[in-house]
């Protein structure tokens, strides 16, 4: 073989070992938040808000790979660099808002699990919710989750697959679909359900998540030439589990149009989602959503009390380690009140397009410490972000707070 096939062939395999915390990150935002949501905004609108999963993922894919990017240069996660950096009382909100966003982030992974289990052994809700959240919280505390990371990774990349499968079989109008991905289409009505997209997507503590995940990979630079490559091998990491996560949310929202708004179907329980399957599953439609929520939710869960853990620990000054005490303690914080929150739910549906909502509103909150901080050379040093880098993030943050302002300004009575 010629001497740059080698080369070819060693790059490709140093790309592909590398690859992993950007997919772990990614398995938060096919979760059953995402299924809620992207089945609402396909069945109630039909194409009309797919441009929100469009500009979803590009902001997702830059705000993340600066995540990555903090935690590569600091050696620390975004909590444990706010609590260095920041005066307390900033840190106080940023850490509370933060804790908030990862209880309405367990709240739709336990629900979202807890409907599975109704869906393929009809457990009643509340069971399936304070079990779902019981066998979480083990495998979290006791380290399991990470030998199960290929499977369920694998296993939502599978469910994935089937939606993307069916777009060949539900025949969706190709020429709306390309002009709704890039083309914004907004009304009073649907300003709540694409505010749950967005949520859905660029879930804030996924943001906290990556650049922990990043330190249990051990990516911390020693030199400049192993920081320039461990950046490159990041950036590939986190765009190619992005755009993944871009095709079967776009995907979902798709097959929702095609199959449920064609007919004039309004879901208003997450089981009947599962008739988005039946053109590929037929009559197996039910169980396969039934064990997609389960895998999906289960997964998500623990990515979500991870975030919780370090971002409590963090935001304290505290080890982020699995073992410490505070970062079990960020833990139960995370799934307790969840736990309680579900159990209040009426309306399982509403919940779960209402937790991602929250997750939107908390957004700028974890935009502004990590564009301070990585935008400062006294934090960031020669790899402060470039001013691309910056111009990006303030391109992109702007539509957030846009749309936040538009949903206060409806929620207050106003109109656009």
């Amino acid at each position: 073989m010629p001497k740059g096939g080698n080369r070819h062939a060693s790059g490709l395999r140093q790309t592909l070992s590398y690859l992993g915390p950007g997919f772990i990150v990614a398995v938060g935002f096919v979760d059953p938040g995402n299924w809620a949501t992207n089945v609402a905004a396909g069945s109630d609108f039909g194409y009309d808000l797919l441009w929100v999963v469009t500009l979803s993922t590009l902001i997702l894919i830059l705000w993340q790979h600066i995540s990555a990017h903090l935690g590569i240069m600091k050696g620390k996660c975004l909590a444990e660099a706010v609590h260095e950096h920041m005066r307390p009382l900033a840190t106080a909100v940023y850490g509370i808002t933060a804790m908030l966003a990862c209880v309405a982030t367990a709240v739709a992974e336990i629900l979202g699990t807890a409907i599975g289990l109704y869906i393929l052994l009809r457990i009643p809700i509340t069971v399936g919710a304070i079990a779902a959240a019981v066998v979480v919280g083990v495998i979290t505390w006791s380290e399991r989750y990470r030998p199960l990371e290929k499977v369920i990774v694998a296993a939502v990349a599978l469910i994935g697959l089937c939606y993307l499968v069916e777009l060949s079989l539900v025949k969706p109008d190709w020429g709306q679909t390309g002009l709704h991905l890039v083309v914004p289409k907004l009304s009073s009505q649907s300003i709540v359900i694409a505010m749950a997209v967005l949520g859905a997507v660029v879930m804030p503590h996924n943001m906290y998540l990556h650049s922990e995940v990043i330190q249990s990979r051990q990516w911390k630079a020693e030199s400049e030439a192993e920081t320039r490559r461990l950046l490159r091998f990041e950036f590939v990491d986190t765009l190619l589990a992005m755009l993944s996560g871009l095709a079967i949310n776009a995907a979902m929202v798709i097959v929702a149009a095609a199959v449920l708004h064609r007919h004039g179907i309004h879901v208003s329980e997450l089981p009947q989602a599962a008739e988005t399957l039946r053109p590929l599953a037929g009559p197996l439609a039910s169980l396969l959503f039934g064990i997609g929520l389960v895998l999906s939710g289960g997964a998500s869960a623990v990515t979500a009390c991870i975030a919780g853990g370090t971002t409590f620990s963090g935001y304290l000054g505290k080890s982020t380690e699995l073992r410490s005490s505070p970062f079990r303690a960020g833990v139960l914080l995370t799934l307790i009140p969840a736990c309680g929150a579900i159990l209040l739910v009426h309306d399982t549906f509403r919940a779960l397009i209402a937790s991602q909502v929250c997750l939107s509103v908390q957004l700028p909150f974890t935009m502004l410490p990590l564009f301070l901080l990585t935008t400062s050379r006294k934090v960031m040093g020669r790899y402060a972000n470039s001013w691309a880098e910056n111009l990006g993030m303030v391109l992109t943050g702007l539509p957030t707070l846009l749309l936040n302002g538009l949903l206060i300004w409806q929620l207050l009575g106003g109109r656009f």
